[in-house]
């Protein structure tokens, strides 16, 4: 059984910059693609960017392509979210996300998930 712990969420100001990162109890870490979602109150969580197991390749959704980077670090078992120039309709819980398959992790199936941190950006 996996587990993922996020953190680094909080309040920032709009233009701003935070880093979520997410801890996987893994030893294998790299037979995991990761990614990260977010949902904000009354609708559904949606796919935010992803990476493959070996980091190779990098996927985001359109919103904040040029602003978000996701990374990974298979050494310390450790998923990063670096957001900058945050937006206020960035704020959201944000989840961290993993599965064997690439393809389930982008489609929002994931078998793991983290239990969320809360990203608020004030405009």
């Amino acid at each position: 059984q996996l587990q993922l712990v996020e953190s680094g969420g909080g309040l920032v100001q709009a233009g701003g910059s935070l880093r979520l990162s997410c801890a996987t109890s893994s030893r294998a870490a790299s037979s995991y693609a990761m990614g990260w979602f977010r949902q904000t109150p009354g609708k559904e969580r949606v796919f935010v960017a992803a990476i493959t197991g070996s980091g190779d390749s990098t996927y985001y959704t359109d919103s904040v392509k040029g602003r978000f980077t996701i990374s990974r670090d298979n050494t310390e078992n450790m998923e990063y979210l670096q957001m900058n120039s945050l937006r206020p309709e960035d704020t959201a819980v944000y989840y961290c996300a993993a599965d064997v398959r690439l393809s389930v992790v982008l489609y929002g199936g994931s078998r793991y998930w983290g239990q969320g941190t809360q990203v608020t950006v004030s405009s």
